[in-house]
């Protein structure tokens, strides 16, 4: 039996051994507000491990199991089938896990949950990097960022993880990110309220991984917005819809200065970054 603090407020116990200024504590503390206390959560090894606890000890008021760093998706499918097999359709279940054990480790099963049509909220916090074992590149990892794999910065792009589930023509999927949490508490309601499986894609800062002051976590996530580095939109029903669109792009380096992951960034590679970002703002703006 797990210990559980009923006294603290909220389904996410006071005093988690998260880093000062994750962007990861913000995100499952208001996820979780939103689906309420009729959840399963399914995490993988990983940041958020630590949120499942260990021994007879947990963080979460809510039932769940730390699964394989491979597949999340799958056990979270498995819980929600048992459920409808019993005739419980209220039940959320929620799979939480980072960008390694999603866009890399976990990409296989998180394909067979959306080709599947497995109704299951899927939350992956993207703080760009493993950061739970030693800040090593992902393919989420953005052009130019310095990792443990990648010491003078990753030369290739992203992975985007939504176009991948637009390829699977789910009925929802997402971005969001802790620079706007009333965008993203819209959007975990309208991933609980789909009707098969709903996919969230949210930008989470590490200061750890990223190297930047704790204190300044939501400045660098509106930064991320306001560049163009991190797009707030919504996939529904077929349908790109933009949730936030900056007047005017700021300079890419209004971003990268504020992190010693892109210190080690020329003049030059600083351009070429800046001139992906807009390239890929301008063709997703084209799409929609």
């Amino acid at each position: 039996m797990y210990k559980i603090y009923k006294d603290s407020k909220g389904l996410v116990a006071h005093g988690v051994s998260a880093c000062a200024g994750c962007g990861l504590e913000l995100i499952i503390r208001n996820v979780l507000d939103v689906l309420g206390e009729d959840t399963i959560i399914v995490i993988p090894p990983g940041c958020s491990a630590l949120f499942s606890g260990f021994g007879k000890e947990t963080a979460l008021k809510i039932a769940g199991i730390q699964g394989n760093l491979e597949n999340t998706a799958a056990y979270a499918a498995g819980i929600k089938a048992g459920l409808q097999i019993q005739g419980n359709e209220h039940t959320t279940v929620l799979a939480f896990a980072g960008d390694g054990a999603t866009v890399d480790i976990g990409i296989q099963a998180l394909s067979g949950v959306m080709e599947r049509r497995d109704k299951i909220v899927y939350v992956c916090y993207d703080n760009e990097a493993y950061m739970n074992t030693g800040i090593q590149g992902s393919s989420s990892t953005p052009l130019g960022a310095n990792t443990t794999t990648t010491p003078t910065g990753k030369n290739t792009s992203r992975k985007d993880l939504i176009k991948i589930a637009e390829a699977h023509d789910i009925p929802y999927a997402a971005t969001a990110s802790v620079a706007n949490l009333v965008d993203l508490r819209k959007k975990v309601q309208k991933a609980k309220d789909t009707d098969g499986p709903a996919l969230l894609h949210i930008h989470t800062p590490c200061p750890t991984g990223w190297g930047f002051d704790t204190a300044k976590s939501i400045e660098i996530s509106k930064e991320a917005v306001n560049t163009g580095a991190w797009i707030l939109y919504e996939y529904e029903a077929g349908v790109r819809k933009i949730s936030y669109k900056p007047k005017e792009l700021r300079p890419i380096s209004n971003y990268l200065k504020l992190q010693g992951r892109f210190k080690h960034l020329k003049e030059n590679e600083i351009v070429e970054v800046q001139d992906e970002i807009v390239s890929r703002f301008h063709k997703f703006m084209s799409e929609l």
